[in-house]
């Protein structure tokens, strides 16, 4: 499963845990703006926004995970089983397969405003990439500088949500998620008030504010977990300090080896973390074996050009011997 949220300091930020018990060698891909994106039922986009995000790359198409475009608008995809549904191809819609989703809007969006356009045309349909690679079934996060929705393909269609809290995590639905944080509408990151009346109860500990906020893996206690520590996050304004706040508040829902083991006996982990300046086109991101904080700046490569630039994640942890 997943976490996804955005953030903003001086600068927007925008990332995501990837939790699952297997990858697909994923690696950090810069498509720049003359990579012609071919989509099965429409015609190419031969010019379009460069994008910088995590993605497996098949027959040299960019299967994104998450990613940003060079507007500063980003987007994730996260699980989604038993909810997830697919259409046929639709007369009069923009007919477009769930893998095809972000470089559709990615490629021609640059905020929120045009991304409602181009959903109110669209379908998501029933197109495997391939017969080894077939459709997984997902929920969308979409983000610019100021607003977040969620956007879900369900048996009764699209569903589009307004997401003020910034946060996705997987089943239930989003309109689930949004109402099971009223259960937690006390907690504070405050010392809490004794409402005992008279009786005396001296409080044993700092953080007794935040008793009762979920620790279990589930999304909806993830879900919840994120929103809590998120909107009550304080980080300075540099950029350092923005990263390194961001990376914190995803290691609230991370995923340690062991406590979450599939029936096959393999364990679910936080595969890599990931943190993109949205402004800045810079694309941050940690593994599970690597803590280190490693970066790809898009502008570093040639926008202008036609050809995929991918880059291996670093796994290997390095320490430093400071004597």
């Amino acid at each position: 499963m997943c976490t996804a949220i955005t953030y903003k300091t001086a600068d927007h930020y925008f990332g995501r845990t990837l939790d699952l018990e297997y990858c697909y060698e994923e690696r950090v891909t810069v498509t720049p703006r003359n990579y012609e994106f071919r989509f099965r039922t429409k015609g190419p986009i031969r010019s379009h926004y460069a994008i910088i995000g995590m993605a497996t790359v098949a027959d040299n198409y960019p299967l994104y995970y998450e990613a940003a475009n060079e507007r500063g608008l980003s987007m994730a995809g996260l699980n989604f089983p038993g909810n997830a549904c697919y259409f046929p191809a639709l007369d009069g819609k923009d007919n477009i397969a769930p893998f095809e989703f972000i470089p559709w809007i990615l490629s021609q969006c640059g905020n929120l405003a045009k991304v409602r356009e181009l959903l109110a045309k669209i379908n998501l349909c029933n197109l495997n990439f391939s017969e080894q690679l077939l459709l997984s079934p997902l929920h969308w996060m979409i983000a610019d500088r100021d607003n977040a929705i969620t956007v879900e393909s369900v048996a009764e269609g699209l569903r589009i949500y307004e997401n003020p809290v910034g946060v996705l995590t997987n089943n239930p639905t989003f309109d689930y998620h949004m109402t099971h944080l009223c259960d937690y509408v006390n907690l504070t990151p405050q010392t809490p008030e004794n409402r005992f009346g008279a009786v005396s109860l001296p409080l044993y500990s700092r953080g007794m504010g935040g008793i009762g906020l979920p620790g279990d893996l589930s999304s909806a206690s993830r879900f919840v977990r994120a929103a809590f520590v998120k909107l009550n996050s304080v980080s300075g304004e540099s950029e350092k300090e923005s990263i390194s706040q961001f990376f914190h508040i995803l290691g609230a829902v991370e995923q340690q080896r062991g406590c979450a083991v599939m029936p096959d006996g393999s364990c679910e982990i936080t595969l890599y973390t990931s943190c993109i300046n949205t402004d800045k086109g810079i694309y941050y991101y940690t593994t599970y074996e690597n803590h280190c904080i490693n970066a790809v700046d898009m502008h570093r490569c040639d926008l202008d050009g036609e050809a995929l630039y991918i880059y291996p994640l670093k796994k290997t942890q390095k320490v430093e011997l400071q004597n």
